[in-house]
Formats: structure tokens, sequence, C-alpha cells
């Protein structure tokens, strides 16, 4: 079964990863970075070892995000990111091929775990089955 696994962030928490701190995130430190960076990285070894990663990326930040919509007579209507009224957005995400929701729950436990300075804010790891072409899960 395949599974999409999304981790959250803000704008905020971007800024502070590049060193400023605001009071929702405090300032991380290159230490920081590299400890979460190592992390995930090791995280994706071992999901690539076991057969079960498809796919990970990384998203760039909000404020680098469109929105494409349309108006009551159909024409585009184009807004950049970041938007005030969202708080979080999706930050990262893992395509995982599991044999169960149990294991695919056990590494997005691993997911939550990523080291981070102390005061940052934590989300909930999200996991979302997929859905095969024809409408079941997959």
């Amino acid at each position: 079964m395949k599974y999409l696994v999304m981790v959250l962030g803000s704008q905020a928490d971007y800024q502070a990863m590049q060193g400023s701190a605001s009071t929702d995130s405090p300032a991380w430190s290159e230490q920081d970075l590299q400890a979460m960076y190592a992390y995930m990285s090791a995280l994706n070894n071992d999901l690539a070892e076991s057969g079960e990663l498809v796919d990970g990326q990384g998203l760039a930040e909000p404020a680098r995000t469109r929105l494409v919509g349309l108006d009551a007579d159909g024409k585009a209507v184009i807004t950049d990111g970041p938007y005030g009224e969202t708080k979080e957005l999706l930050a990262g995400y893992w395509v995982l091929d599991c044999a169960s929701l149990e294991r695919v729950t056990e590494i997005a436990e691993r997911v939550a775990r990523s080291p981070q300075p102390a005061g940052a804010p934590e989300y909930p790891v999200v996991i979302r089955p997929i859905m095969d072409g024809s409408g079941d899960l997959g």
C-alpha cells in the first residue's frame, strides 16, 4: 500500500531556519540545521535500503507559493504566498510503499522525532493512503 507522509511548517519556521527568530519559532543555529539534515538523510537512506521509499522532497518556503483559482467569470485569479489566513502549509513529503498502516505509522513517529531547537513548534506528521487509478486504495 502506498502512503503520503507529510510534514507541516509555516513561513515563520522557514525564516527561523534562516536564523530569524519570531514569537512562534526560535532561530535555528547552523548546528541545529545540520542535525536535522543528518537525521533526515539517515531516515531517507534507511527507507531507500528497505525499498519503501518511492519519493521524498522538502518544499520551498510558503512565500514562494502561488495559488491559481478561477473567479465567477472563469478568469484565472493568481495569488502569491504566504497567506495571512494560513498558519501552516505542507513543508515536505514522502511517498512510501509500506506493508501496513502500522509500519508507515512507525516511520511517521521517527519523522516526528527529527531534532529541532528547544521551543520550536511541533506539528503532527500526516499520513494519507494513496488511491490507485481505479479509485481504490493502492
